[in-house]
């Protein structure tokens, strides 16, 4: 190898494999709480590398407390898809429909009845489907 190959310097081929670390820890993260799909790859190459690597790997909180601050932002901001996902990776990370109900109604108090409805119509449709999936007790 060069000194300079396709533009890069020998002293940026370490950010390009930190780089690259970073991207693979943030999609084994990814694929541990919400799991596996190819679909929109631009995007989830972006929230990847930002999201789950940058933030979801940092030490501070556990992983059942990022998803349950997720579900109070997601329910805030009226986004019932990435709630649902993020229901269920809440789930995946330990949290019990106790929880997930609370942060909801904690959600609903500072943000507005209409918020907390439509989060815990997006909640009730998850948890069902996470029950009759066994990941959640009847």
């Amino acid at each position: 190898m060069t000194s300079q190959d396709n533009g890069r310097t020998q002293k940026d081929i370490p950010n390009a494999e930190a780089h690259a670390e970073l991207y693979y820890a943030g999609m084994q993260m990814r694929r541990k709480v919400m799991g596996s799909s190819d679909f929109m790859q631009p995007m989830q190459q972006l929230v990847t590398e930002i999201g789950w690597a940058s933030i979801w790997t940092r030490p501070g909180l556990e992983l059942k407390q990022r998803s349950l601050i997720n579900i109070a932002l997601l329910a805030y901001q009226n986004h019932p898809a990435e709630l649902a996902g993020h229901i269920r990776g809440a789930v995946n990370n330990g949290a019990t429909e106790i929880e997930i109900r609370e942060t909801l109604l904690q959600t609903a108090v500072y943000c507005g009845a209409p918020t907390g409805m439509a989060s815990f119509r997006v909640g009730e449709e998850i948890i069902q489907k996470l029950k009759q999936e066994g990941k959640l007790p009847n």
